[in-house]
Formats: structure tokens, C-alpha cells, sequence
């Protein structure tokens, strides 16, 4: 169904954003690096990952909590593998956390061809297809998983929920090809909680099937569901466990404490972990291609070949994204709903910013 957005500046999005963070004590750069992140996410559509989102996390496991410290500094640990940083993140905010990330792996990856990055003590980082996407526009292959701020997800054939909606993000340069980045991310879940959360505002229901109430029941009514379900069965089960042991191997703690903090009994920790890895297209190339093709051209038939056959119309991973992104563009801002607007200035009257008059911004219906 058709949609009416508000049009916002991005540089008034990117000020109240930076202005709530600084509120809450963080330093200039990391309030910068999350109204940008904030702003990328809106930008593409994801309205699940956007400003409200990241700043109720904040709230609730972050600066308000013991989950994040403004200011913090990021300690290298010393590894044996050149190709290999090994991070504790001392509970830095995880969207400058994870852009350091990306930008240090992508550094590995142009010396040894793949960088791998691992951040132990971290705090969410949010939408990880936005890193994965940032480094498939530079070129680069990329992928990212992290362990979700709370045990929300019943594992399949379970009761109680001990794993997180634990994300996978892989991102493709493949712009050449079909004009943006392929960017496959999703929560482990069938729907992430920030999904939940919009879908209240909006007054919508859920989807079959992907959540349960306090009784264990599934609901599609966002009030009563407390916990959600992996999607696929024992796949998606499957996947959100990849997560939690990769966690495991870096450091990250027990996922039913996880910033749980009044549960996190002495010696345990009670953070999130991620992991990064990019690999440079050169490291994969082996240079034998069908009818002289360089590595370009190849991807680009290997995609038409399977959007052939009568699959014209089938839909890339990234795709929705891309077409939101130019939406934005051609709107001439980020676009948000009026009750995006309403939770907007619930944080600009909390930071004590202006706040934002719906009837100063034009509109568009997409």
C-alpha cells in the first residue's frame, strides 16, 4: 500500500540525531558517526535500524544502561595473524565502532587480499548491511554477524528464549552489474524486534508466525508479542547459532544475561560481540573466464543468466533498498512517517532541540 512520508533535511535529521547523542555524553565524533549511520539507514529504507530505533537502544542497553560508555577507546589485542585485528571496544558506541571496523578490515584486505576483524565488549551496531553496503560501494566483498543485545528468539523445537535475532550481512560489489550493491542482510528472526517496535507505531500487525506471547502462544498483535521465532525452522535456527558461537570464540557472554545487567552476576560479562571480514575481488580471482570475460563481466553474466529464463522479474538482495535510496534522492531528504515524526520530537524535546513541525516539511506517497 502506498505511504505518505515527510520530507526531512538530512542535515536537520543529522543535527537533532548528533544533538541526542551529545546529550547523553558522547564525544562530537561518535554523536557524528551515529547520526550519519542513522541517516544511512533511513536513506535506504530501513526504518527498523533508523535515529528512534538507535536511540531507544541506547536507552534501554547503551549510555542509560551499563551496556555502552561514551568516550570509550578501542583496545587492539595483540595477534599472531597479520590479517587479523582482535578488538575489545570497551563498550565504545557500536556504530563507531563497527565504521573503524570496516574501514581497518578493508585496509587489511588491500595487503593480504582478506582483513578479518573481531570486537569483543562491543555494543550494538544496528543495521549491518549498512557496513557490508559501505564496503561493496568501495569494491570490496564483505560480510559481518554480531550477537543481538537481548535473548529475544525461541530456538526451534524450544520454549524460552536464548539466542538473539543475531544478523547476517554480506555485501557484493557488484554496481557494474545492476547498478547498486547486492546486500544480503537479515535478522535470524522473521522479524527483527525494531519490526515489532515500528509495526506498535503504526498501529499494523505482525506476520504469522513470528512471534509469541508471555504464554509461549504466537501473536500477531505487537502488544502482546515478547518473544520471536527464527524464520525457516531449524535454518534460521541454524544460522542465529553461528552467531552466538562465533560470540563464544571472541569472548561474548552468556546470551540469556546479555545486557541483562541485573542478572549479570559477578565475574560474567554481559556484552555483545561482532565480526568482520572483507575480502578484495582480486583475492578470489582465478582468472580462467568463459569467452575472455574479465572478473566484472563475469559477475554480470552470471546475474543475467540467473534473472534470465523468464526470471526477469524476480528481485535482487539490495534491490528494495536501492529503490527507497533513489526515492530519497529524488524527494530531496530522508522521508519519515508522522508517527516517526512524533517519536522524533519526543527526542528532540529530550535533548532540548527544536522541534519538528510536520507542516514545514512537503510530503511524497510512495
Amino acid at each position: 500500500m502506498p505511504e505518505t512520508y515527510h520530507v526531512v533535511p538530512e542535515a536537520q535529521h543529522n543535527t537533532l540525531v548528533a544533538a541526542a547523542y551529545r546529550h547523553r555524553g558522547f564525544h562530537a565524533d561518535e554523536a557524528a558517526e551515529g547520526a550519519r549511520f542513522c541517516a544511512e539507514a533511513s536513506r535506504h529504507g530501513i526504518r527498523t535500524h533508523n535515529g528512534i530505533k538507535a536511540l531507544h537502544l541506547d536507552h534501554l542497553f547503551g549510555s542509560g544502561s551499563k551496556g555502552c560508555v561514551p568516550g570509550a577507546q578501542i583496545e587492539d589485542i595483540p595477534s599472531r595473524f597479520p590479517a587479523v585485528k582482535i578488538w575489545n571496544a570497551n563498550k565504545k558506541l557500536g556504530q563507531s565502532t563497527a565504521y573503524r571496523a570496516i574501514d581497518e578490515a578493508i585496509r587489511l584486505a588491500d595487503h593480504y587480499g582478506v582483513g578479518t576483524v573481531s570486537v569483543d565488549n562491543a555494543f550494538h551496531y544496528l543495521w549491518g548491511g549498512g557496513y557490508v553496503m559501505d564496503a561493496a560501494r568501495r569494491g570490496y566483498i564483505a560480510y559481518t554477524n554480531c550477537t543481538a543485545a537481548l535473548a529475544e528468539v525461541v530456538p526451534f523445537g524450544g520454549k524460552y528464549p536464548t539466542l538473539g535475532t543475531n544478523p547476517h550481512s554480506w555485501g557484493f560489489p557488484t554496481t557494474d552489474a545492476v547498478g547498486y550493491p547486492i546486500v544480503i542482510d537479515w535478522a535470524t528472526s522473521v522479524v527483527a524486534m525494531g519490526r515489532v517496535q515500528q509495526l506498535k507505531r503504526e498501529g499494523k500487525p505482525l506476520p504469522p508466525l513470528a512471534a509469541v506471547d508471555k504464554e509461549g502462544n504466537p501473536t500477531t498483535d505487537p502488544d502482546q508479542a515478547v518473544s520471536l521465532l527464527p524464520f525457516g525452522a531449524h535454518k534460521g535456527y541454524g544460522l542465529s547459532l553461528i552467531n552466538e558461537i562465533v560470540g563464544g570464540f571472541i569472548g561474548g557472554s552468556l546470551p540469556t544475561i546479555r545486557n541483562r545487567w541485573a542478572q549479570v552476576p559477578s565475574g560474567e560479562k554481559g556484552t555483545c560481540a561482532f565480526f568482520f571480514q572483507v575480502i578484495h575481488p582480486d583475492a578470489l580471482n582465478a582468472g580462467a573466464f568463459a569467452k575472455g570475460r574479465d572478473q566484472k563481466a563475469n559477475v554480470k553474466a552470471v546475474i543475467d543468466d540467473l534473472l534470465g529464463h523468464g526470471n526477469e522479474k524476480s528481485m535482487l538482495p539490495g534491490q528494495l533498498e536501492a529503490s527507497f535510496a533513489r526515492h530519497t534522492a529524488s524527494a530531496g531528504g530522508l522521508l519519515f512517517t508522522a508517527a516517526e515524526i512524533a517519536a522524533f520530537n519526543e527526542l528532540a524535546a529530550e535533548a532540548a532541540q527544536p522541534l519538528w513541525n510536520p507542516a514545514a516539511f512537503k510530503t511524497v506517497t510512495i
